[in-house]
């Protein structure tokens, strides 16, 4: 990428600026780790007064600035950069310049400082080393106002989520503290279950958030032992018999007897349940769920397949955010966090696993799981607000 940078030179003898303009006029730095090419853009100053002008009209990205300016000195306009929070790479030039002078300059916030007299060697080293502070400020910068959105907008929808079932358990409290809802004991039953589903919706959000927090900060602990896939899939399948049978659901499993992988029994419990209850809680009354596993011989995959409302591919494109909900006529009455795909992806992305949707709106929808069945190094972490 190319871009051009503010040089200000900042002298009160013209033919230095001249010089110092001449030796950088066609000088450009390359920085191959930013993939950046930099070119300059070069504005004089005679004096302290003209550089702070600069401050308000022209803001420099870059200034060459001389020690000894008469009336408003080199050190002045440090002050004023300083005061007005500037945070612009200076290169303090100086004749005849004693230590003295030079740590002066550096406590006052110069970035550098150079002695005349100097070759355009020494001029070109010291503006590729400011060009390159420089640049890794402006980086910064990007990347903290970056996290600082991603933070906004992470908090923004936690405060939506937790704001409608407080709201809807607070209208169920007043209808209860009034005796709004007449003298039948089941009308106050069924404000109650209301009100314990919102709690449970509430708790499941927190438990996910706790785990996300967890896996994000690489503060989760991975214990590797041999664990059987088939025997987990089982389990799962029996924690959400329940929640099957109320909807009707019918889940089926096919698998070999058993099959091991060295891998953390924690993650491999998450990802059935993430999986498993995705697929019940979608689907349609009276619908399958088929749980299926092969061992693929140095991997196994674990394929889910179900008969519910299924997506279109703009939504399964969008599946694994934070807080990722499809939200259209079919799902509004279905309760869920938005981070259960999310937190499955960063399983996978720890135990070095991937996964693949494959979905058809009211057809269903089949997630294929694909694990190593020895532990690998976990993949790059992914951004966390």
């Amino acid at each position: 990428m190319k871009e051009t940078l503010h040089l200000l030179i900042v002298d009160d003898e013209q033919y230095m600026r001249l010089a110092l303009e001449r030796t950088l006029r066609h000088h450009s730095i390359h920085l191959a780790d930013m993939q950046l090419d930099l070119a300059f853009r070069i504005s004089q100053a005679g004096s302290g007064a003209t550089a702070l002008a600069f401050l308000e009209t022209d803001l420099p990205d870059l200034i060459l600035l001389d020690h000894d300016l008469p009336e408003v000195s080199g050190l002045d306009v440090l002050a004023a950069l300083k005061e007005q929070k500037l945070d612009i790479p200076v290169v303090m030039l100086a004749a005849n310049a004693s230590l003295d002078a030079a740590v002066q300059a550096t406590k006052a916030g110069a970035f550098d400082f150079l002695a005349k007299p100097f070759t355009p060697e020494d001029l070109r080293s010291a503006v590729q080393k400011a060009t390159r502070h420089c640049m890794v400020q402006r980086e910064a910068s990007k990347l903290a106002a970056g996290r600082k959105q991603i933070r906004f907008e992470f908090l923004s929808m936690l405060a939506h989520e937790l704001k409608s079932p407080l709201a809807a358990m607070e209208g169920n409290l007043f209808i209860l503290r009034d005796h709004l809802a007449g003298d039948s004991l089941q009308s106050y039953d069924d404000l109650v279950n209301r009100s314990l589903s919102r709690l449970e919706g509430m708790r499941k959000l927190i438990s996910d958030l706790l785990d996300l927090t967890c896996i994000e900060s690489g503060k989760k602990k991975r214990s590797l032992m041999d664990i059987d896939l088939c025997a987990a899939a089982r389990h799962a399948i029996m924690t959400h018999r329940a929640q099957a049978d109320a909807k009707q659901v019918t889940v089926s499993f096919t698998g070999p007897r058993y099959l091991y992988l060295k891998t953390d029994g924690i993650e491999i419990e998450m990802i059935f349940n993430n999986l498993i209850s995705n697929a019940v809680k979608y689907n349609k009354d009276g619908g399958t769920v088929a749980v299926a596993i092969l061992d693929l011989g140095p991997t196994a995959s674990i394929t889910v397949r179900d008969t519910g409302i299924g997506m279109t591919q703009e939504e399964v494109a969008r599946l694994f955010g934070e807080f990722t909900r499809i939200k259209n006529r079919k799902t509004m009455n279905i309760l869920g966090s938005g981070l259960g795909l999310s937190i499955l992806k960063r399983i996978l992305n720890l135990c070095g696993g991937q996964v693949r949707v494959e979905s058809e709106p009211d057809e269903g929808s089949t997630f294929t799981v694909t694990l190593p069945k020895e532990s690998v190094p976990p993949l790059q972490p992914m951004p966390h607000p």
